[in-house]
């Protein structure tokens, strides 16, 4: 029986995140997927600042910006065409290091992922394979999968397993957890066009139309490529919406059929559920087979990618040092807080589409002077997890800041946490730990002011894991979690 560190089911973007992040300390991987390939036709079209710079920890940023546009944010008008509430996403880097939000076409992210794979000798991809059977144990996960092409059965063992095998799951299934359903249902048809020439009368942002008889999404895509959604009246039926009568009569007010040709039409269940159970034993569920939303903010693919940057860096230190149950249970608790803070926004989002107008999406809308409200993009906290509850700093994103020109911290610490001192705590703490110096970088040591600490934990995932005023507080962080920094 083949024996792998970890295997990971499903290879779409949360897949191949996870094992680029997994893959960059060495570990064995097998990563088992039901398709030949990648789907080539367009899926997820948007992603943000955080997800970015996940991309940019894995390597593939530099290839793969040449296929994204900035995305400048998003406009919500009614039945009369007037805005009734703007979602600007200003060209402005944040302190992840990007700019706020992005557009792309799916097939172009996932041929970067697995591009990067093939540069890990002890990464082993196998398509055409569908899981059978998921036995946990104490020390081990056995995994039986069956090749749908020649139909050979394989078995193989595995110290971790991870689910990265979408709504329809089949980890989930065998870890026998079920979804809960937060009550957001409808039925949305999605069109996929690529214009025949520059079209420049449509609009250059994502817009929501919030009409009662027919709520709808235009969305900017990259290249010629647009899109349009809107949702399935009960009475219809889904043939006669996916007709191309239909489809050219619905996109009359903003092109004809000469002027584009339909690259992908397909019908969607928009849900928002959350599963009760994130991990089992040894093996664990990431992205939409944990959690589903309705894309009107687009953070269904990066709540995906959250969870697998959560998720690496936890599995890595286990495999490294030893497993750690308690340390592995901080994955669901630290992330589905977030990710259900996504979801009932993108409902009350979803909501306001459909013409609630009384709605209040989220507490970040302000009204400008001629009666405009606009919205602000939300950043959900981190759940309880690891560090101390207390501590303010806990959990906020540690901005990527630039050494010089051409290189950033970040390279400092891909694969590990970091630590911080201020020239007042360093010199008493132990040897035994590297640490970076504010006194040769100005920079931190501003921040450090500004967050009114004199020393932080960093982990891996860009997080704060604790802060400190004192010799005694970061050795009490460092006692417990010093194993990040190795």
């Amino acid at each position: 029986m083949r024996e792998f560190d970890i295997t990971i089911v499903g290879l779409g973007p949360a897949g191949g995140t996870l094992s680029n992040l997994l893959a960059m300390h060495g570990f064995s991987i097998l990563i088992l997927d039901r398709e030949k390939s990648f789907y080539p036709l367009p899926r997820a079209v948007h992603f943000d600042d955080e997800i970015m710079r996940v991309f940019q920890t894995i390597g593939i940023t530099k290839e793969f910006l040449r296929h994204t546009i900035i995305n400048k944010g998003t406009k919500f008008v009614n039945s009369k065409d007037k805005v009734i509430l703007d979602w600007p996403r200003p060209k402005k880097i944040t302190d992840n290091g990007w700019y706020p939000s992005y557009r792309f076409h799916q097939p172009d992210l996932e041929k970067q992922l697995r591009k990067k794979l093939k540069n890990h000798k002890r990464v082993f991809i196998e398509q055409n394979s569908e899981v059978k059977k998921i036995i946990n144990t104490k020390n081990y996960v056995d995994i039986s999968y069956l090749n749908i092409i020649n139909h050979k059965k394989y078995n193989v063992r595995s110290k971790y397993l991870v689910g990265c095998d979408g709504a329809n799951s089949i980890t989930r299934k065998q870890m026998k957890t079920k979804m809960d359903n937060l009550g957001f249902t409808q039925k949305w048809a999605v069109v996929d066009l690529i214009l025949k020439k520059k079209k420049n009368n449509l609009p250059d942002r994502t817009i929501q139309y919030s009409n009662p008889k027919q709520p709808a999404t235009y969305c900017r895509n990259v290249g010629r490529r647009r899109r349009w959604e809107f949702a399935i009246k009960k009475n219809q039926s889904d043939k006669k919406v996916l007709s191309e009568n239909y489809i050219w009569n619905f996109l009359k007010p903003w092109l004809n059929k000469s002027e584009a040709i339909i690259e992908r039409k397909t019908i969607y269940q928009f849900k928002s559920a959350i599963a009760r159970k994130w991990y089992k034993g040894r093996v664990f569920i990431v992205g939409d087979a944990a959690h589903l939303m309705p894309p009107f903010m687009g953070q269904g693919m990066c709540a995906g990618i959250r969870d697998a940057s959560n998720l690496a860096w936890k599995i890595a230190t286990c495999l490294r040092f030893k497993h750690n149950d308690t340390f592995l249970k901080t994955y669901q608790t630290e992330r589905s807080q977030n990710v259900k803070e996504y979801i009932e926004t993108t409902m009350r989002m979803g909501e306001f589409v459909n013409a609630v107008e009384s709605i209040q999406i989220t507490d970040n809308i302000r009204s400008d002077n001629k009666g405009i409200k606009s919205m602000q993009s939300i950043k959900p906290k981190m759940g309880k997890g690891l560090g101390f509850i207390k501590d303010k700093n806990r959990g906020k994103i540690f901005p990527q800041f630039k050494l010089n020109k051409s290189k950033s911290l970040d390279e400092n610490f891909s694969k590990k946490g970091i630590l911080i001192l201020s020239s007042e705590i360093r010199n008493k703490i132990s040897k035994n730990y590297p640490f970076i110096n504010t006194k040769k970088f100005k920079k931190l040591s501003t921040y450090l002011k500004n967050i009114n600490s004199k020393a932080i934990l960093v982990r891996p995932d860009r997080f704060i894991l604790g802060s400190a005023n004192s010799n005694h507080e970061i050795n009490s962080l460092l006692k417990k979690y010093s194993t990040i920094l190795r």
